[in-house]
């Protein structure tokens, strides 16, 4: 009786452990596809982004009205997709119906990299750079010992021969990256949305950096900087005459500094499916007519429960 038993118990716990691991099994094929998918979305989003891009690089390239481009806040590309039903994509072809698709939403926008101030450019040890980034870092509520404290980092890892024995650090092509510099968390935080690192040093599109970069760029204050903000919504700038009468400091306007027109972009895609959300960013450079891809970065969700927002954190 007891050796009947005994049997019993083996074959349930061996029936459970199969079960379990057929079950397990399943669940990893499943995340694969849908990982596997969502990377073909996301894929298919960037592409997409890259066509607008062209697009627009094309129409500033054929102006019929003689007048130098610009990359502003009006155009195409700067409208963001607002979340839509994924399956409402595929609707529009005529060989799949709109409840063919999985039940997942698609969202995203593009974003001028060059609204930003590039902390490449303080590798040049150039002054007005240096003096730019301080009253940058002041507006972010933040030391401008900070300012000291990158420039000669930067030009560390850019040159290594220029640092000490022993304290070469890496370059950073992030701003997740800049802890490898001495930034913590928070200091990168309230940097995110006014700084920026590029391959290359680039100029501060006029059109479309907040206020805070433009009165850094440009010597100036916030309530200049406003006004320019105001009037580029009116009518966008396209040359230095343009923006003439709202910087008082002339010397301030230098085509290594400003520009009117951007050739890198950010272009994030978020597809949510159920309580998951994946959202990637991409540095795009466009090269003329050539969108070339430099950059990709999964963004991690901080929070997936209903009903609370989104927050997003960049992997290093």
């Amino acid at each position: 009786m007891l050796t009947a038993l005994l049997i019993v118990v083996l074959v349930t716990t061996l029936s459970a452990a199969m079960l379990w691991r057929q079950a397990r099994s399943i669940q990893i094929e499943a995340a694969d596809r849908g990982r596997a998918q969502a990377d073909w979305v996301l894929q298919g989003a960037l592409d997409w982004a890259r066509l607008i891009l062209r697009e627009d690089k094309r129409n500033n390239m054929n102006s019929r009205d003689g007048k130098p481009a610009s990359d502003d806040l009006t155009e195409v590309w700067s409208v963001p997709l607002a979340e839509a039903r994924l399956s409402s994509f595929l609707s529009q072809d005529e060989n799949k119906s709109a409840d063919a698709g999985p039940d997942a939403f698609l969202s995203g926008h593009i974003e001028d990299a060059q609204s930003r101030f590039n902390l490449r450019n303080l590798v040049d040890n150039r002054p007005e750079e240096v003096r730019a980034a301080a009253q940058l870092f002041q507006a972010a509520g933040l030391s401008t010992n900070l300012v000291e404290q990158l420039r000669l980092s930067m030009n560390y890892a850019a040159v290594p021969a220029s640092a000490p024995p022993g304290e070469v650090p890496l370059l950073p092509t992030r701003l997740a990256q800049l802890r490898w510099l001495g930034l913590n968390d928070e200091q990168i935080r309230r940097l995110s949305t006014l700084v920026v690192i590029l391959p290359r040093r680039t100029p501060v599109n006029v059109n479309t950096a907040p206020r805070e970069v433009l009165a850094a760029v440009l010597f100036t204050d916030t309530g200049s900087a406003d006004r320019i903000v105001r009037q580029r919504q009116v009518k966008p700038f396209r040359s230095f005459e343009d923006l003439k009468p709202f910087v008082p400091q002339e010397p301030a306007l230098s085509a290594e500094r400003t520009a009117f027109t951007s050739d890198f972009f950010f272009v994030e895609g978020q597809l949510r499916m159920d309580d998951r959300v994946l959202a990637q960013r991409s540095l795009v450079e466009r090269r003329n007519l050539e969108m070339v891809v430099l950059d990709r970065e999964r963004l991690q969700r901080l929070s997936t429960l209903p009903g609370t927002a989104a927050g997003y954190g960049a992997t290093p």
